[in-house]
């Protein structure tokens, strides 16, 4: 929703914007369909239907290719084994198929990026499965991950670190750059900054999204500075196992 509307698309992927800059970089993101129409990049991955379904159904839904939804039927329960090795194992090979085509669909693919969280079971486990997969297939791409570090403060289940231990160690080896949005931290922001008495998901989702889209903008629009993923990382890791960045908020 956030980069749609920067780059000036409605909720059907049609272009309402009012600048050629909008549409200079468009291309990083977004493919042009027929009719006109922009069509993002990206594979939605879960292992149960639920959260797809409200994708779908809301105001965005219709952005989505529909082939690029990726589904079991099982979920992770919050289990990072079940979403690395068995689960998440048997959808990976179809999540492979749609994130190849993607890649073929490139005139010059730079990289992934993955936005997961590391305290659950899918985003965990099986977001590192396909991180260790990608890299397999396309060893000499970068790999940036979003990646939301649980907190002890603001927790949904009681295997959150272990879920985050056995994700980080998998981060070390095989992403380039992680950007970490703490979730602790967004909580903090929606009620001391924003005046939020009872934070929603949505609410904190909204503030992930800001950061991204401020992360990415060197990507999306014309620039002198970083204005690569490559770059971004030649600039910010000093050893190739330090690629975690902390995200900040002006």
């Amino acid at each position: 929703q956030q980069i749609s509307g920067e780059h000036g698309l409605d909720g059907s992927g049609v272009y309402n914007g009012t600048s050629d800059l909008q549409l200079e970089r468009m291309n990083v993101y977004f493919n042009e369909a027929s009719g006109n129409k922009f069509v993002p990049r990206a594979v939605l991955v879960d292992l149960e239907p639920g959260t797809m379904d409200a994708v779908r159904a809301g105001p965005f839904g219709q952005l989505f290719r529909p082939d690029n939804f990726v589904f079991g039927q099982s979920g992770a329960g919050n289990n990072w084994a079940k979403g690395h090795y068995t689960e998440g194992a048997e959808l990976v090979d179809q999540v492979l198929d749609v994130v190849r085509r993607e890649a073929e669909g490139c005139d010059c693919l730079q990289g992934f990026q993955i936005t997961h969280s590391l305290g659950g079971g899918t985003g965990a486990g099986m977001g590192t499965l396909l991180i260790s997969k990608i890299r397999e297939e396309f060893p000499d791409r970068m790999m940036a991950t979003f990646s939301v570090v649980p907190s002890p403060k603001v927790s949904d289940t009681v295997v959150e670190p272990y879920n985050a231990t056995l994700s980080i160690h998998q981060l070390v080896e095989n992403s380039d750059k992680t950007f970490c949005i703490d979730n602790e931290a967004l909580y903090d922001i929606c009620m001391r900054t924003l005046k939020l008495n009872n934070p929603s998901y949505g609410d904190l989702n909204h503030l992930v999204s800001a950061v991204m889209s401020g992360v990415t903008t060197c990507l999306r629009f014309p620039g002198q500075l970083n204005s690569d993923l490559r770059k971004l990382a030649v600039n910010m890791v000093p050893f190739p196992r330090l690629h975690f960045f902390m995200v900040g908020f002006a």
